[in-house]
């Protein structure tokens, strides 16, 4: 999908820090952000980056049953069925008194057929998977941001379900770096229906206001990613879709306001050395600061914008 002399070109650029796009290594691209624009989301958010990528995420607060985190107790430790150490029913136990009070995130990422028409089938339903599964364990992880407890209804039995689904509109390269910002977004302009609780003949209910919502506690310590990518002896920011070719590897860092690193995930066939490495994590956190303060302002501007009244113009 690329020559020789174009790989030679884009490498050699990129070691003088002169892009084919006229960026230097650690510059981002431009790009617009609108949120508000799927009338039948709890909250939605339409993120372009200048050169081609179209990312819509969009969120579904529903009703669901706290399901923790736990798993049957295995017999493969020479145990007799049914028997436990008293330590292992206390860890247990304090798990699930944990998981039982909390409430969860669904990610799901999606790709248009005209976002894909460059890519193999498998491989753009790997990529999807890839990005779902780690969005899953970024937001629900201990620095995913949004605060799980507070969707939690009733302790043990019912809790709000935050249903993120990410579609791809349109491929011009960063793609997870683009669906992070608007997963920030869209969580911005969630809200969720006011739940009030209360006990009867001692029952435990609760009941859903119509019109009275909440925002999503936690949202502004949602982290961004900032996805990195090595060519040659070098590393760029917001890499377009030749240069992702010209790359060996591909590191993305998660971090969030508060400058914490939340999370790591290594792409890409090639290695990436150990000075490099931390080199790319360092630069990874700079540049997730820059980039929340930009999404920031964008962000009060949508405010502003909604507060006012004015409807969407969806990026015309």
């Amino acid at each position: 999908m690329i020559s020789v002399t174009e790989r030679d070109f884009i490498t050699k650029g990129i070691d003088c820090a002169i892009r084919a796009d006229g960026r230097s290594r650690l510059d981002y691209r431009e790009f617009k952000l609108e949120t508000g624009m799927i009338n039948q989301a709890s909250g939605s958010c339409r993120v372009t980056l200048e050169g081609g990528t179209d990312v819509l995420v969009g969120v579904k607060v529903e009703v669901g049953s706290i399901e923790p985190d736990l798993t049957d107790a295995d017999d493969d430790d020479g145990a007799p069925a049914g028997v436990e150490a008293a330590d292992d029913v206390e860890q247990q136990a304090g798990t699930a008194h944990k998981d039982r009070d909390r409430g969860r995130i669904v990610c799901n990422v999606d790709c248009s057929p005209s976002a894909t028409r460059v890519f193999d089938p498998r491989d753009v339903e790997n990529m999807c998977n890839e990005y779902s599964q780690f969005m899953n364990r970024v937001l629900n992880g201990p620095q995913g941001g949004v605060n799980l407890k507070a969707l939690c209804i009733i302790p043990g039995s019912t809790c709000w379900i935050l249903n993120i689904d990410a579609l791809v509109l349109d491929y011009g390269g960063n793609l997870l770096d683009a669906i992070f910002m608007a997963t920030r977004g869209a969580l911005h302009n969630t809200r969720i229906p006011k739940a009030t609780v209360e006990q009867s003949d001692g029952r435990v209910e609760f009941d859903i206001a119509d019109e009275e919502t909440e925002i999503v506690e936690g949202w502004q310590n949602v982290p961004v990613s900032v996805t990195l990518s090595k060519i040659a002896y070098r590393h760029i920011i917001d890499a377009t879709p030749l240069e992702e070719l010209c790359a060996s590897a591909h590191l993305t860092v998660a971090v969030n306001k508060a400058e914490n690193l939340c999370a790591l995930q290594k792409g890409g066939k090639g290695g990436v050395e150990p000075s490099l490495l931390a080199e790319m994590v360092q630069t990874g956190k700079q540049q997730g600061q820059t980039l929340l303060r930009r999404l920031d302002q964008l962000l009060a501007e949508e405010e502003q914008r909604i507060a006012n009244g004015v409807d969407p113009v969806g990026f015309r």
